[in-house]
């Protein structure tokens, strides 16, 4: 088994002990209340919660965000994961195709995850710090490609990258990178965190880019500083990652700023989104779909139905939260009276 592969393994074991996740930060969802609409004139089954997103409907504003694994454990969780969205309507965004394209490993990532998912929006994904570390155009369109996806996610992980031993710590020339992605590149382009979250700031810096959509992807679940240092054996970098547990910006505030500063963005927010009241507070905020991960990987494992019957749950309490805000689809949804702490 290889480095990478093995590592990959353990990342899915890491997130599955549930032991790597914030321990003092929370993704701010608690600050945000609803005021609740007592008189609704509303029919709860005649709620609409189906998005346009990149120019394809979803039946449900949700992303079944990237995981990986190594190669046989990756084509189960691929596989079952295409598969549920293409029963709910919903998009889902592969694991990072570095491997894939290098060394032919494909891992469930070939022509038979869009043959298990032929309607589904499928979201391609590699590191943007590839694009200065060797991977071209050509890459790209070869990651597209190789699952006939309707987007390709970057991924931003400039700290997971530094915790890691052979990790790439030279950014430099990532911005160009993608923004000459975005203009030659025919396929929409979504850049995304991987859990510490994007400021106003950058997400002006990637609209410049040209970037189609961004994943704020803030803190408040998983913490890949953690995932990293319960992976290394020098005690050193332990430490280091242990003292980075809690950084990053929780996803609330990440898109609450992001839609102040971007009101025309497509927005997608992930990151500490355990319940469909966090999913319904999210796209208050901003949020076009709403993202997990690491909440859906157990249930990967288990089946398609699994991953079904997860968000449907989802989905009933994100209808319920219309209902009782007096909002008949998401639009309405969006405009629904706040009691905002953040």
């Amino acid at each position: 088994m290889t480095d990478d592969v093995h590592r990959k393994n353990a990342h899915v074991d890491s997130v599955l002990s549930g032991r790597v996740n914030y321990r003092d930060k929370t993704a701010g969802f608690e600050n945000i209340h609803f005021v609740h609409e007592a008189l609704p004139e509303l029919n709860l089954a005649d709620i609409d919660l189906s998005v346009q997103f990149l120019g394809k409907r979803l039946a449900l504003p949700f992303l079944i965000s990237s995981m990986t694994g190594g190669p046989s454990r990756a084509e189960k969780i691929n596989g079952n994961l295409a598969e549920a969205a293409e029963i709910l309507g919903i998009a889902f965004a592969v694991g990072s195709q570095r491997v894939a394209l290098s060394r032919g490993e494909l891992g469930g990532l070939g022509k038979q995850l869009r043959r298990r998912a032929p309607t589904a929006p499928l979201y391609a994904n590699l590191g943007a710090v590839q694009l200065v570390h060797g991977f071209g155009l050509d890459e790209l369109r070869r990651a597209v490609e190789m699952i006939e996806a309707d987007a390709l996610i970057l991924h931003l992980n400039p700290l997971q990258e530094a915790l890691q031993i052979g990790g790439n710590t030279d950014w430099r020339g990532v911005e160009a990178a993608i923004e000459a992605a975005c203009t030659k590149l025919e396929t929409p382009i979504i850049v995304k965190e991987v859990g510490f979250g994007i400021s106003p700031t950058t997400a002006r810096r990637l609209a410049n880019c040209g970037v189609a959509a961004i994943d704020v992807a803030g803190a408040g679940g998983t913490s890949w500083a953690a995932v990293e240092g319960s992976m290394t054996t020098d005690a050193n970098l332990a430490k280091l990652a242990e003292t980075f547990r809690d950084w990053g910006l929780p996803t609330a505030l990440a898109l609450q700023g992001v839609k102040q500063a971007l009101p025309q963005m497509p927005l997608i927010g992930s990151g500490g989104v355990r319940t469909g009241m966090d999913a319904a507070k999210a796209i208050r905020l901003g949020a076009d779909l709403v993202a997990q991960a690491g909440a859906v990987l157990a249930h990967a494992l288990q089946g398609p139905q699994a991953v079904v019957a997860h968000f449907e749950a989802l989905a009933s309490a994100l209808r319920l939260a219309c209902f009782v805000t007096g909002s008949g689809d998401l639009k309405a949804l969006r405009s629904a009276p706040l009691i905002n702490n953040l």
